[in-house]
């Protein structure tokens, strides 16, 4: 899953998995849909030594995400099954952002409206200097974390070396502004190994 909201193929591996529902047909072969519920969620890749067969038809379609970032970039939340520590910060950071504690369900329908617009990933112009740590912007029409005075442009296998982040100046969020608010409350993302080696 890239963080521009696509979903491809590519042999890299990432560190979370996620689910949006069934997204194959009977023969396990992707279909047009992007999701068939709104609770899009990011999980371990390992949990209670569960294994699972990729792809597998009738059952939720395993989408796979370079880190935390990407994933909440992507519009999704932490798992409250197997990351269940991680999404009760991410509620905690959700009742301090929002002024008030929500349930999932009512999580999940405000940042739908906030990550889809059509079948494309909903995106809004925003001042770089806003932005807070862990979400993840256009710059130079390619994806960057955004970590400190630091811009770490993303690829499937990690960060790239860091650029310095402007002061000012708009640029295209990628991170819904739900998510974005729960960072810029405390929330921290589980990152990717070279985001800490790539500044």
């Amino acid at each position: 899953m890239l963080p521009t909201g696509e979903i491809v193929a590519i042999p890299a591996r990432g560190t979370l998995t996620g689910n949006r529902g069934i997204l194959v047909d009977a023969h396990g072969r992707r279909t047009n849909r992007r999701w068939t519920h709104k609770a899009w969620i990011c999980c371990v890749l390992d949990w209670q030594g569960r294994t699972r067969k990729v792809m597998s038809p009738g059952q939720w379609t395993e989408l796979f995400f370079l880190d935390e970032a990407v994933a909440m970039a992507a519009g999704h939340r932490p798992c409250g099954y197997c990351r269940r520590p991680a999404y009760t910060a991410f509620r905690d950071a959700w009742a301090r952002a929002h002024g008030g504690r929500a349930k999932a369900p009512e999580m999940d329908a405000v940042m739908h409206m906030q990550r889809v617009d059509g079948k494309a990933q909903r995106r809004e112009q925003a001042e770089v200097s806003a932005l807070p740590d862990g979400s993840m912007c256009l710059w130079h029409d390619q994806p960057h974390l955004v970590m400190g005075n630091c811009l770490l442009p993303w690829t499937p296998d990690g960060y790239g070396a860091a650029l310095p982040r402007p002061a000012t100046g708009a640029v295209t969020a990628l991170t819904p502004t739900s998510l974005r608010a729960c960072l810029a409350a405390g929330y921290r993302p589980l990152l990717h190994p070279t985001a800490g080696i790539s500044r």
